[in-house]
Order: structure tokens, then C-alpha cells, then sequence
């Protein structure tokens, strides 16, 4: 990983790479979506500052475990003046996030129980499957859709009633 000088204030994209392991597309697209930002210079090359690299590497942390980037950038944006976060904000939004997290598992065990046990049966019906029907309840009140509101009072467009 190349060193750099101290007294460099502004890291170019290639360095801002190499020093966070993130592919320069992966910072473009960061910065496209407000995660990380870059002034220009008179060439309109993008510079980043060095807290950039503590940046990234909250925003790759908080991937890692399936944080979508909008939750991300929220959190982000959360922080006093866009502040550089610190171990402190970390431990905090990764308690908010821990509960997600813990849905997740769960929803991940049930899915992978359920999957066993469809293998076991083989039927993969669109009726009574848990995989492919999960959690029927619209279908209690039988067949046909059921999430269709239909306004009966309002006229429709050509002027005649329902």
C-alpha cells in the first residue's frame, strides 16, 4: 500500500483507492450517491480529503453487513457539519442497526428451515408451498385478488358509472 507524505492534505481518486481497497468506480459511484464528496481542481480532477478514507471504510464496514447505502447516507448525514465518523458513531448507529440485523437472521433461518423441508415434500405448490406462498392470508378469504381497491362511487374517466 503506498505511503503518503503527511503534509498531502488531498488524495487523488487512484490514491484514495489504493489506500481504502475500493475500486475507483466503487468511489465515484459513493460519491454519486453522497456518501463521500470531492472538490476539482483547475484540471477537474477530483480531490478528496484524508478523512475520506475513514469514509469509505464506515461505508464498506456498514455494506459488510447488509446496510443499504440510503440508510447509510443517512446516517452519514446525521453527523454534526458531515463530521468525519468515529468509533462512538459507530457504536451507536450499529445498535439502531443491530435489531435489522437480528430480523434478518431470522428471517434467514426460517427461509432455510423451510427450505429443507420443501426439498423433503418436493411439491413446490403454488397453494400450500411456504416458499412460494408465504404466509397465505389473503388466500383464507379465497380465490382472486384481493389488494384491488375499486372505488365505486368515482366515475371513470369516459364519464359512465361502474
Amino acid at each position: 500500500m503506498p505511503q503518503l507524505p503527511y503534509k498531502v492534505h488531498e488524495l487523488t481518486v487512484g490514491q484514495l483507492s489504493a489506500r481504502s481497497g475500493a475500486a475507483v468506480s466503487a468511489l465515484h459511484f459513493y460519491e454519486s450517491k453522497g456518501l463521500i464528496s470531492s472538490t476539482r481542481t483547475a484540471g477537474n480532477q477530483r480531490r478528496y480529503t484524508r478523512d475520506a478514507l475513514r469514509r469509505v471504510a464506515f461505508v464498506r464496514a456498514a455494506q459488510r453487513v447488509g446496510i443499504p447505502l440510503a440508510v447509510i447516507r443517512d446516517a452519514l448525514a446525521e453527523l454534526p457539519d458531515e463530521r468525519t465518523p468515529n468509533r462512538d458513531d459507530w457504536a451507536r448507529l450499529s445498535q439502531v442497526w443491530r435489531s435489522e440485523l437480528d430480523e434478518r437472521i431470522s428471517q434467514l433461518v426460517e427461509l432455510r428451515d423451510r427450505l429443507t423441508d420443501c426439498i423433503g415434500c418436493g411439491c413446490l405448490s403454488l397453494q400450500t408451498c411456504a416458499l412460494s406462498n408465504p404466509y397465505d392470508n389473503l388466500g383464507e378469504q379465497g380465490p382472486g385478488a384481493r389488494r384491488l381497491r375499486v372505488d365505486r362511487s368515482a366515475k371513470d374517466p369516459g364519464g359512465t358509472d361502474d
